[in-house]
């Protein structure tokens, strides 16, 4: 390590020693420790969401919904789902029918530089 004589700014200008500092290689060690926290990210739980449509209603209208009543929704027939990824939208979709069940097909995934704006 190379030592080196520097005044030391406002005061007395006496001199002190500096050492240049000595850094270590960056090893692949540190890249599959990395690796190991997104393994440990990958098992998270997301809630999905699928979102059909929404509409907004006075209270007064709320209270008087019974059996039978039809809340009317701000999307069109036909218009893809919205997919919600813990209340983040990630994709739209269509619906479909999986042995008896219903079942989102994508059509369109939100990109994730999309995704960063909704963030903001």
């Amino acid at each position: 390590m190379e030592e080196k004589d520097v005044l030391q700014q406002g005061k007395d200008n006496q001199g002190v020693k500096v050492q240049e500092p000595e850094f270590g290689d960056l090893k692949d060690e540190h890249r599959s420790s990395a690796e190991r926290d997104i393994e440990f990210l990958l098992d998270i739980p997301v809630e999905i969401t699928v979102q059909l449509g929404s509409s907004k209603m006075l209270i007064k209208e709320l209270l008087q919904l019974g059996q039978g009543s039809v809340v009317e929704l701000e999307k069109l027939a036909g218009e893809p789902m919205e997919i919600l990824a813990n209340s983040r939208l990630i994709a739209r979709g269509e619906v479909v029918v999986v042995n008896e069940k219903f079942g989102v097909r994508l059509t369109d995934i939100i990109s994730p530089t999309e995704r960063l704006t909704q963030l903001k």
